[in-house]
């Protein structure tokens, strides 16, 4: 089924929202400046040496998140030891480093890959930024669900115009995956809704409770998050987000998403296995170009600090007993003839699903155009006729009408 492509442009939207992103967070930025002070205060008599002057700044995503807590830190004590201190600091995520990073091209900044890919271009590319590197670590992308029809990509992608998205909030990394998926599948771009709520829980929780409401979010897989076992206690299942137009996707030649099997810690907690399969998209560390920073001994400084990073040892970015660890042994790459049965079998899911909405439709087109004559015979006898004419018609409209949660339902999704 081929639709057109309804995404809002991208140099209006992404503008609009990095200039909110980063005023929330300079505001973060002031509250923190202001906790340093106090802190500093406090500790000005102490005996310790002084640290050594910091250089730059590790932009993470929030205080208590991954990247803060996991990721940066091994770097910024690599990068002490190399001579140049850099300070891990808090912010709201990918897309607002990607802005930092244009503020002050010789900072550094985690992210995903697959959001970093979708708006680099939009504000210069190769020329603005430089991909620093692309770590094995990944977060993947989870749909859940309690429609049991909803059982492929496919079947998602081809319903989307009959289905309500349920995400995180819009500036969060979720949001912006979703984006991405819906910028590369002109099906899954119809969704007749998209709302964002305060949290991921809060987005399972609502999702559901109807059988045409999904939650799309995206996190770290591991595997003891009590959000799988929400979505159990929920009756609701997960979504293999594993389809060709996601795993084709490349860009520099590196797959923005890759299928991976994830193991939950607690087999109870799913209905259908022990493991989840969906795709997830790299970390990745990047930086601005060399070549916007004007001063020529700060450039040289900031080539040497990318080389610097890109010749470390993929174990510095991999403490022991971490997330990272624990996220490495419990998930695994399919193999290709593992992916592309999954391909096949989604692929055939949205064709046997569209000439069913096709059909539907159609059908209504029939009935709208059937009850014309009635409706303009009955614009001439007054108010009171349109409306026993309306009625007339009912029978023909109504099956074509979306059934609100709580009453009766339809059949589900792709199933007669």
């Amino acid at each position: 089924m081929t639709m057109p492509l309804q995404v809002p442009s991208p140099r209006s939207g992404l503008r609009a929202r990095m200039s909110a992103v980063l005023q929330d967070w300079r505001r973060l930025s002031a509250a923190t400046g202001a906790t340093l002070l106090i802190a500093c205060v406090a500790t000005v008599a102490s005996a310790e040496p002084p640290a050594a002057p910091v250089t730059g700044r590790i932009h993470t995503a929030g205080a208590g998140g991954a990247y803060h807590t996991s990721f940066c830190p091994p770097l910024a004590a690599a990068l002490d030891k190399a001579g140049s201190p850099h300070l891990c600091t808090p912010s709201l995520g990918t897309e607002a480093n990607m802005g930092l990073v244009l503020e002050a091209p010789a900072d550094l900044a985690f992210g995903q890959f697959d959001i970093f890919a979708l708006d680099r271009e939009v504000y210069g590319g190769d020329e603005a930024f430089t991909t620093i590197r692309i770590d094995d670590a990944r977060e993947c992308i989870y749909a859940v669900t309690r429609n049991a029809a909803l059982e492929t990509y496919g079947d998602l992608s081809a319903n989307a115009g009959r289905l309500r998205i349920i995400l995180p909030p819009a500036g969060s990394g979720s949001a912006g995956t979703f984006r991405f998926l819906q910028a590369i599948d002109a099906d899954l771009a119809q969704a007749r809704e998209v709302r964002h709520v305060e949290t991921t829980e809060e987005a399972i929780r609502m999702a559901l409770s109807a059988d045409d409401m999904v939650a799309v979010f995206v996190q770290f897989p591991d595997p003891s998050n009590t959000r799988f076992k929400m979505v159990g206690d929920l009756g609701g299942h997960f979504v293999p987000l594993v389809g060709r137009s996601i795993l084709s996707r490349k860009i520099g030649g590196q797959h923005i998403y890759l299928a991976q099997e994830i193991d939950v810690a607690d087999a109870r907690w799913l209905k259908r296995g022990t493991s989840i399969i969906t795709a997830c998209t790299p970390l990745v560390l990047f930086t601005g170009n060399s070549d916007r920073i004007s001063d020529p001994e700060a450039r040289e400084k900031h080539r040497l600090l990318v080389d610097t990073i890109r010749a470390l040892p993929a174990d510095t970015f991999r403490p022991k007993d971490s997330l990272v660890d624990l996220v490495l042994r419990t998930t695994r790459a399919l193999s290709a003839t593992a992916v592309e049965n999954l391909i096949s079998i989604s692929e055939k899911a949205r064709e046997k699903t569209g000439p069913l909405i096709e059909k539907a439709q159609e059908a209504t087109t029939k009935a709208l155009e059937g009850a014309k004559p009635h409706i303009e015979k009955a614009k001439e006898s007054g108010s009171a006729t349109l409306e026993r004419a309306k009625e007339s018609v009912k029978e023909l409209i109504e099956p074509a009408k979306p059934v609100e949660p709580g009453g009766d339902q339809p059949p589900p999704p792709g199933k007669n």
